[in-house]
């Protein structure tokens, strides 16, 4: 795909105007792309007319809204359509004292995790640079937030798996927490994988890189190798070594996401051999039950599993339960499959 305006960084921008224009104009479009958040060069007024006649030559990037939902829970699901005209999906989860923005990297995923709904979809494409950061973008300009207040936050953890797609994640990453761009601080944006282990050790090299979460899933490697299939190339073994030797920064620790699965991965023996996998990490543990959709062969845990599960692994890692949000409108973790309508409960349930 042809490069846009957004998705560029300081250099490319300069590069794009030559020699004949002053450094300081890339600056100003650097800054009117990502700080002020324009959706148009229109906006930017302090532009010559000319030049912004020149760099109409080049598509401006941001994605289109095709769709939204909202959940009773306050929770927005948005269907961004992309130049190609693919769709993506971006969810923006408000909560008392925090808004998270999830953000995909990739049209549909290729890794086939048996429990989540957009594995179904396959893969159609990897996201630009462009792309990726275009969600945070439109997200913040349409709900007033700011990503330089600490309650803003950015997941990777939509569609994709973003270490297929490391290059453009990191150069999204790099937009978003340049000063001089969006301006969010590395703490505050998480890139989720199944478990690339090679690619761990690749991320670790970037200085400014987010935190890293690693999707878990399993207490064994045949276990995760019937849920997660990536596991017979990157075995379970492997990743949790990798995680060892991942170089964490002084405020920084790992975090190990795993969904319960309804008499699969939610016994007592599982969480015992979760603590065995992870506790000499500085690490946490978040847990979320299963949430259901129409294709998912699983069955979500009774709470008092999940209670019991979560009770065992926290006396010896940090452990956190993870509400689902956005379950009403196939919002939440492992839900995201473009679907066009609100779910019923009636129907969730069943």
């Amino acid at each position: 795909m042809s490069q846009t305006l957004v998705g560029m960084e300081l250099p490319e921008i300069q590069q794009l105007l030559g020699a004949a224009q002053p450094a300081f104009r890339a600056r100003q479009i650097f800054g009117a792309l990502y700080k002020q958040k324009v959706r148009n060069l229109s906006e930017v007024s302090n532009l010559p007319k000319d030049l912004r006649n020149d760099l109409r030559q080049h598509e401006f990037g941001l994605p289109e809204v095709e769709n939204f939902f909202d959940s009773v829970d306050g929770t927005r699901r948005y269907l961004l359509r992309l130049g190609d005209a693919r769709t993506v999906e971006t969810v923006l989860m408000p909560e008392e004292g925090r808004d998270t923005i999830c953000i995909s990297t990739q049209v549909g995923c290729p890794v086939d995790c048996k429990f989540c709904l957009t594995a179904l979809l396959g893969l159609e494409r990897s996201l630009t640079a462009g792309e990726i950061v275009g969600q945070v973008l439109h997200v913040a300009a349409a709900h007033g937030l700011s990503p330089t207040d600490t309650r803003m936050n950015v997941v990777m953890m939509g569609m994709g798996e973003p270490f297929l797609n490391l290059p453009n994640v990191l150069k999204a990453s790099r937009i978003l927490v340049d000063p001089n761009g969006v301006g969010m601080s590395p703490r505050r944006i998480t890139v989720s994988t199944s478990g690339i282990t090679p690619k761990i050790a690749e991320f670790a090299k970037e200085p400014l890189r987010p935190r890293l979460a690693i999707s878990l899933n399993a207490s064994t490697e045949e276990q995760r190798q019937e849920l997660m299939p990536i596991t017979r190339k990157y075995h379970l073994k492997d990743l949790i070594e990798a995680c060892r030797a991942y170089p964490l920064r002084p405020w920084e620790n790992l975090t190990f996401e795993y969904v319960l699965l309804k008499g699969v991965n939610d016994t007592d023996a599982d969480a015992r051999r979760v603590v065995k996998l992870v506790s000499h990490i500085n690490c946490k543990v978040n847990v979320i039950a299963l949430n259901p959709g129409p294709g998912i062969p699983y069955g979500t845990p009774d709470p008092e599993r999940v209670d019991a599960f979560q009770a065992i692994v926290r006396k010896s890692v940090p452990c956190f339960l993870r509400k689902p949000r956005g379950l009403d409108i196939y919002a939440a973790c492992g839900q995201l499959k473009r679907t066009t309508e609100a779910a019923s409960l009636v129907e969730l349930k069943a």
